[in-house]
């Protein structure tokens, strides 16, 4: 069994009283969205890795992939004594000459590493490997010991991670950093097991104590100097916005202050100053930082280059645009972790780029400055789009901070370019002042030129007046004879219309006398069975004039409803309905008639039972199919429904001989089924 020991090295105290100095200067930070590397899944072959010498002629060695091999563990599960063993020494592989990144690229599987130091012959001296990724979610080293066990070499661990709080850091540095325990003249054989939720990179450097410290102290002041920088010009702007109220500089500071939080993240100086015990707190940050970047920027340049008013079909596009990559970016970064991310920046910030040269060649100088700007951080998001493809070019120190200057120079331009704008507002206004004072001047000349006018026109408004009064006076009197001449006439004329009003009554009198006779005389035929169908149709011409004839018949003496008996209800959709107010039942014209139910036109079946019943029920049902021009089946079927209803109703104790029609066509027994049903109901 391979044991392992919790012991862990720590640099001398004057390099961790450095470190601590170092860290109370260092200021706020920023960076551009992280670049995930896209690469599928390869084999590389199983060749054993180099041998890394570490001499103190060289005190910062690069770990590239010729020194170390690599071993893909889909389960995360298999322990540093199976994969030391000879079973799986062969499993690993190098990643020279295959192309593919130095990344993690299932981020469900962990990678184990394993490398081989030896140090060069000379004085004795301390070695540090320093992982560059700040966001390897677990990270544990496991050096030798130099140890024997029964199982062979005995080795102790160290672990730290993204995941992890600050304090579990064997050092106290931004980026991960081990002493590496070297026996003079002895290769030995590391393990580094590596875990994390997102693709991130293997990308280490191997240090010499002595060398370690003035590349530390450089990069800390030089940071302390970006985020002074940051800081300065993140203060001066909000203080702009506050005393000219420009929303253009309340959007800059956001900006500002998004690529801050994202720097912050990046480089590890958030972690190990700011939130140094909440590793989920720097994991969030690390996230929503780029998407609030995005969302700052994109409002910011819509802003600056008024794309509102100036470009409003191109401002809807990118709003749209950049609403649809942040939710995007959002579930990619909790749901999805696709490593693809990158790719939803480009597309945002390049029609953003676009729309500044669109307003630029429209007219608006101020936006070359953005273009400048944004030119710059595009040039040093190469050298960052290489690291992250695993491209060798032009990796150094300076490329690696390059984003950082280039991040320094955009916020000084883009706050050069507000002023520049400001002013150019300013310039504008004052000239328009100008040009208004001039204005003014003419319309003050053109006003007393006006007073003197109206003075003129006032002494001859006076002379006209005065000639006017004197034509109205006189028009007036021949005005008012003949007023009176006209009111004369009036009253004529109003005589002459009271008596033609009066012979008009007359008349109209006359006319309803004559229409009721009239009216009468065919009420009088109806009841002596005197009329032919054409005759009866003038009197019923149409459906309508039947069905409101039936229902002024049916309820000639009040609604009942024949459901639960309530007395009130409303009009209906179907024409001369009722519809209870209580049980919402609707009951037809037609319903508890001998029409009911009527497969031909309602006038013929009216004219049918008016037949019927002038004539006893000893009409031919040939005959009354001729007539009415129907089938003799149907025409012999409503017969014999007709009769049926005849003789019921001389059977009736009310009956009287003589009576009218009416009695049959509300024949109650013809619907006996119908009531049994609502009852039912």
């Amino acid at each position: 069994m391979f044991s392992f020991s919790t012991a862990r090295y720590r640099l001398a105290p004057q390099l961790a009283n450095i470190l601590a100095a170092w860290g109370r200067r260092a200021g706020l930070a920023w960076c551009l969205p992280l670049l995930l590397a896209l690469a599928g899944p390869a084999r590389a072959a199983a060749l054993p890795e180099d041998t890394l010498v570490a001499s103190p002629a060289r005190p910062a060695q690069y770990l590239n992939d010729r020194f170390y091999s690599v071993l893909e563990d889909p389960s995360g599960r298999l322990p540093l004594s199976q994969v030391s063993s000879p079973a799986y020494a062969g499993r690993f592989a190098t990643l020279a000459g295959t192309g593919l990144p130095p990344n993690i690229q299932h981020p469900r599987s962990t990678y184990w590493l394993r490398f081989t130091l030896r140090a060069a012959p000379g004085p004795a001296t301390d070695w540090y490997l320093e992982l560059y990724d700040s966001h390897i979610g677990a990270a544990t080293l496991y050096r030798p010991t130099g140890l024997t066990c029964p199982a062979g070499l005995a080795y102790d661990s160290v672990l730290t991670g993204a995941n992890y709080p600050f304090a579990t850091r064997p050092l106290p540095y931004k980026n991960f950093l081990f002493d590496l325990p070297l026996r003079q003249g002895q290769p030995g054989t590391y393990y580094l097991r590596l875990r994390s939720d997102t693709p991130t990179s293997f990308r280490a450097m191997l240090h010499s104590g002595p060398g370690l410290l003035p590349e530390m102290s450089l990069q800390y002041w030089l940071l302390g100097g970006f985020y002074g920088v940051v800081f300065l010009m993140l203060v001066y702007n909000l203080f702009l916005f506050f005393f000219l109220k420009e929303k253009s500089y309340l959007y800059y500071v956001l900006y500002v202050l998004a690529g801050a939080l994202l720097f912050l993240s990046e480089d590890g100086l958030g972690f190990q100053y700011l939130w140094p015990g909440s590793a989920l707190l720097n994991h969030f940050i690390g996230v929503a930082a780029p998407v609030l970047l995005l969302l700052a920027f994109a409002q910011y340049a819509r802003s600056f280059l008024d794309m509102a008013a100036r470009l409003p079909r191109l401002d809807r596009a990118i709003r749209w645009v950049v609403a649809l990559s942040g939710a995007l970016l959002v579930l990619d970064a909790a749901v999805i972790n696709s490593g693809f991310s990158f790719w939803l920046y480009l597309f945002p910030y390049g029609l953003l780029y676009y729309a500044a040269w669109r307003a630029y060649r429209g007219g608006l100088p101020s936006a070359r400055y953005l273009l400048l700007a944004q030119a710059l951080v595009a040039g040093s998001l190469a050298f960052l789009i290489s690291r992250k493809l695993g491209l060798e070019f032009y990796n150094n120190a300076y490329t690696v901070y390059s984003l950082n200057v280039a991040f320094v120079v955009e916020v000084a331009v883009l706050s050069y370019a507000l002023a520049d704008k400001v002013k150019a507002l300013m310039d504008t206004t004052l000239l328009t002042q100008r040009r208004l004072l001039k204005q003014l001047r003419k319309k003050q000349q053109a006003q007393n030129q006006l007073v003197i006018q109206l003075r003129e026109n006032q002494l001859l408004k006076d002379q006209l007046n005065t000639e006017l009064e004197a034509l109205v006076a006189r028009r007036t009197d021949e005005l008012r004879q003949q007023n009176d001449t006209i009111a004369t006439q009036n009253r004529e004329l109003l005589e002459t219309n009271s008596l033609l009003a009066l012979q008009s009554a007359a008349i109209e009198q006359l006319n309803r006398d004559l229409s009721r006779d009239l009216q009468d005389q065919k009420e009088a035929r109806l009841q002596a069975r005197e009329f032919d169908f054409g005759e009866f149709s003038q009197l019923y011409p149409d459906k309508d004039a039947c069905l409101r004839y039936l229902a002024d018949l049916k309820w000639a003496n009040g609604y009942h409803c024949r459901k639960c008996g309530h007395e009130k209800s409303c009009e209906a959709r179907e024409p001369f309905a009722r519809r209870c107010t209580r049980c919402r039942y609707v009951e037809s014209a037609t319903t508890g008639t001998l029409l009911q139910k009527c497969k031909f036109p309602i006038v013929k079946a009216l004219y049918a039972v008016f037949l019927l019943h002038a004539h006893r029920g000893r009409y031919a049902p040939a005959e009354l199919a001729r007539v009415l021009e129907l089938r003799p089946a149907t025409s012999w079927a409503f017969a014999q429904k007709v009769l049926a209803a005849l003789e019921r109703r001389r059977q009736a104790p009310d009956y009287e001989e003589g009576e009218a029609w009416t009695f049959v066509l509300l024949d109650d027994a013809a619907n006996a089924d119908l009531e049994t049903a609502l009852e039912t109901a």
